[in-house]
């Protein structure tokens, strides 16, 4: 596969990937009366079952259940499975709460927080592009408070949720793949979304299978819809430099904010629409600083490989 070729599958599975997580919100929405916990449970359970189907079809059983042996990255993964957890609840919390705005707003501001704890946890430095972009994030993030009178605690909930599973999955590294180790994660959760779902099933009662095919058809659909597009980014990461990644990233917070303005009719005072513009400001910073880094790193691979003396068999 050439250059252009690999290119332009990994531009496809980025799209991919950040198209299905911008339009997640309507989805879930299609699920009422299914409340968040229920939600959650299911998409535990399912998303496990459907990599297990994929482990099988792949035949790739050997290589999970090496990882179980190796106790480092089991534990990194139960990070990651709990802060996944956390962030999955909040989101759907928002989502049948119609704060997607809100939700958004944590996508938007996920890239900076990630900057920020790579230098809080991973000791690196930060360009000055970054540190201006960090700051400026701070502003829209005391803005809202001020002026639109409440925290934004989902937001920040799942901007730091998310970032740090990130983090978490950094520490894992190349030892499992991404059907591996969401199969883990979700495998680690199981046991209590089981219970969930018996308590739930014991209380209010189950909705699955109570409200018509189509509702049935939907929720069981949770595991494939949670699996997919974290399979398609994966695809992406191995194909595209990090820049890539880095600019595609918000194309799924930008359609989440128009599903939750356009679609949904969420209200936008002039308050939330000034922090959320101090927001976007951040982000074409920091994107203006992946760019310019990014060429700057391609020219110096490109004259580091030009000034190689070719050696002759």
């Amino acid at each position: 596969m050439n250059d252009g070729t690999r290119i332009g599958a990994g531009l496809a599975a980025a799209i991919g990937a950040y198209l299905l997580w911008g339009f997640l919100p309507l989805y879930f929405l299609l699920l009422a009366p299914t409340g968040a916990v229920e939600v959650v449970a299911w998409r535990v359970v399912l998303s496990l079952v459907f990599c297990l189907v994929l482990i099988t079809v792949l035949r790739s059983w050997r290589p999970f259940l090496a990882v179980w042996r190796d106790r480092s990255t089991i534990g990194w993964l139960a990070l990651a499975s709990v802060l996944i957890a956390i962030n999955w609840i909040v989101y759907v919390y928002a989502t049948l709460g119609r704060h997607i705005v809100e939700a958004s707003l944590g996508y938007f501001i996920n890239p900076i927080v990630s900057v920020l704890l790579g230098v809080l946890v991973l000791r690196e430095r930060l360009r000055p592009m970054q540190w201006i972009a960090v700051g400026v994030s701070g502003v829209a993030v005391v803005v809202l408070v001020v002026g639109y009178g409440a925290f934004p605690w989902v937001a920040l909930t799942l901007a730091f949720s998310f970032g740090l599973y990130g983090l978490m999955k950094n520490r894992v590294g190349g030892r499992v793949d991404a059907i591996g180790g969401l199969a883990v994660e979700t495998a680690v959760l199981s046991p209590l979304a089981i219970a969930v779902l018996a308590v739930v099933a014991a209380t209010s009662g189950l909705t699955m299978g109570a409200n018509g095919a189509l509702h049935t058809g939907l929720l069981l659909s949770a595991g494939i819809i949670t699996a997919v597009p974290l399979l398609l980014f994966a695809a992406a990461a191995r194909r595209l430099p990090l820049t890539y990644i880095g600019l595609a990233q918000f194309l799924a917070p930008v359609i989440q904010f128009i599903v939750g303005v356009a679609i949904v009719g969420e209200p936008m005072p002039l308050e939330r629409w000034i922090g959320f513009g101090i927001v976007w400001v951040a982000l074409v910073i920091l994107a203006a600083d992946m760019v310019i880094h990014g060429r700057r790193s391609s020219k110096a691979i490109g004259e580091a490989r030009s000034s190689e003396v070719p050696v002759l068999d």
